[in-house]
């Protein structure tokens, strides 16, 4: 479960008070694992994967009554807005409009008032992160003064972004001018800073808590950056770029049996034959900087670092791409130079080939298995019960979960699935011949999907991921996203408050502990 989906405090989910309770929460369940979605900064289309920096911090999610109690807030300052709800979905544009400036007035009345060791440990997070921060506080300042202009303008979209609309050489990262910027702006740069050290200070507190506990928090890295981001402006040779930092080709994935077009994601795609030359150095940064934030890392469309698909920059949709070789082991042998060996999931779904296959397995990282792709009727009884996203058909290196953020919840697959697929889902959950009608009957009244849960939580997978959307046995309305669209519900999903039982707890932790799950030692 993401951060932003607990409920309880104003506009979104904060890694205040109810974080922990939900850490307490999987505690009593049994569990050690918990997973969420990246944590970066979001933007148009409030995606987390497509994050204005890959290194920073959400600052939606920092908790002002955390700030307030601190001595680093005025309470006054914290008050919401009328319209602002503290359960029911995420009302992005609105919690950005009334949150943001309060951030701010919080950095100038902590940079004001903060004790001698609160400014010393301020002064500290600048000084350990200068390598990313510095780069995201100029490109987070020169975006609002020049996205406040474009809209003062009636400028938009793309033709509002850094590469179109900022002066030339602030859109290259000119040092000298970067550094001018930076002595003219010194006041609100620093504001950005300090907002970035609230929310360090809150996450590391809450992973602290939550290894207390003896759980591990799974984090993860989307394969590609948005071209809106600190990590293209101030990287711009690492990607395939013209000279004034347009994209020549952006990335996707190809038409499939799901869509004739394909996807057109639109992130910039890397020069890699650049970061080659470089030993892939902003890579090792960024791993390095996700194994400070988390204690496991997914890796998100594992299979791009094989072949990735390429769109010529200006296309409606992804038909025109081509598969273009991508790094392959090299980054990562780059990676695990530098770094050691690293707890790694490789998200190895979608066209996976023998090549993407033996990336994984040379790379020594464990892949996904995704439960609801299990029971296609075309599929799973063909040949014998053999499909590989069956659970007695996992390898012990893998991960299965009983869903993603991008599919439906289990009870939203199962409602919307053929009678023959819920048939057979039923049919292996409970190790029986069971007709249609008793099949649906089972998934309707949420048995079916209590017993999918256990199928996946029984499988001989190292690592079993439950969305809670599943656990609280929750249909197509909880849904986190729906790919390739925009807006709409996506993301916005908060859980509501009193679901956390402890009912719901005892009976997960008797699975858990039923199939040998979560051994503490």
């Amino acid at each position: 479960m993401h951060p932003t989906s607990f409920a309880g405090t104003p506009g979104i989910g904060t890694l205040g008070k109810a974080a922990y309770e939900f850490v307490d929460w999987l505690e009593s369940a049994h569990q050690t694992l918990w997973q969420i979605l990246p944590i970066g900064p979001t933007g148009y289309g409030d995606s987390p994967y497509a994050s204005f920096s890959t290194f920073a911090g959400n600052p939606l999610m920092i908790d002002l009554d955390n700030l307030a109690a601190k001595g680093w807030a005025d309470k006054n300052d914290i008050i919401p807005a009328d319209y602002i709800k503290t359960d029911g979905p995420v009302d992005f544009g609105s919690v950005v409009w009334w949150k943001m400036p309060v951030l701010f007035k919080c950095a100038s009345y902590f940079l004001a008032n903060c004790s001698k060791k609160d400014r010393e440990d301020y002064e500290a997070f600048k000084n350990d992160n200068s390598g990313w921060l510095d780069n995201y506080a100029n490109f987070t300042s020169i975006k609002q003064f020049y996205d406040a202009k474009a809209d003062k303008e009636g400028v938009s979209g793309i033709a509002q972004m850094w590469n179109a609309f900022w002066p030339e050489k602030l859109a290259k990262c000119d040092p000298a001018e970067v550094s001018k910027w930076n002595a003219e702006h010194t006041d609100n740069i620093e504001q950005i800073k300090v907002i970035q050290f609230f929310f360090a200070k809150q996450w590391f507190s809450l992973k602290e808590y939550a290894n207390g506990k003896g759980i591990k928090l799974i984090g993860d890295i989307p394969i590609f950056v948005a071209p809106d981001s600190a990590d293209v402006w101030a990287n711009q040779k690492f990607f395939q770029l013209d000279k004034k930092g347009i994209p020549l080709k952006v990335a996707g994935v190809p038409p499939d049996y799901f869509s004739a077009t394909g996807q057109l994601w639109g992130n910039p795609l890397y020069d890699w034959d650049a970061m080659k030359k470089d030993n892939y150095s902003w890579w090792v940064k960024r791993t390095q900087r996700m194994t400070e934030l988390v204690d496991i890392v997914r890796i998100d469309h594992f299979r791009g670092f094989e072949a990735y698909w390429s769109i010529p920059y200006g296309d409606p949709t992804a038909v025109n791409g081509k598969w273009i070789p991508g790094p392959n082991i090299a980054l990562f042998d780059a990676i695990k130079k530098a770094l050691g060996e690293l707890p790694i999931i490789a998200e190895d779904l979608g066209v996976i080939t023998d090549g993407v296959r033996k990336l994984r397995d040379d790379s020594g990282f464990p892949g996904m298995k995704v439960l609801q792709f299990a029971f296609d009727p075309n599929e799973a009884g063909k040949e014998g019960m053999v499909n590989a996203f069956l659970p007695h058909m996992y390898p012990q290196a893998s991960v299965v979960y009983t869903g993603t953020h991008d599919n439906d919840t289990m009870q939203g697959w199962l409602d919307s699935a053929s009678d023959a697929a819920v048939k057979i889902a039923a049919e292996y959950a409970f190790g029986k011949k069971i007709s249609e009608t008793e099949a649906r009957a089972l998934s309707d009244n949420g048995e079916l999907c209590a017993g999918l849960i256990r199928s996946a939580i029984a499988s001989t997978a190292d690592m079993a991921v439950i969305p809670m959307q599943d656990i609280l046995d929750l249909g197509a309305e909880a849904r986190m996203n729906t790919p390739n669209t925009l807006g709409g519900t996506n993301w916005a999903w908060r859980i509501a408050p009193g679901s956390l039982t402890k009912e719901r707890a005892e009976n997960l932790a008797f699975i858990s502990d039923l199939y040998g799950r979560n051994i503490r030692k």
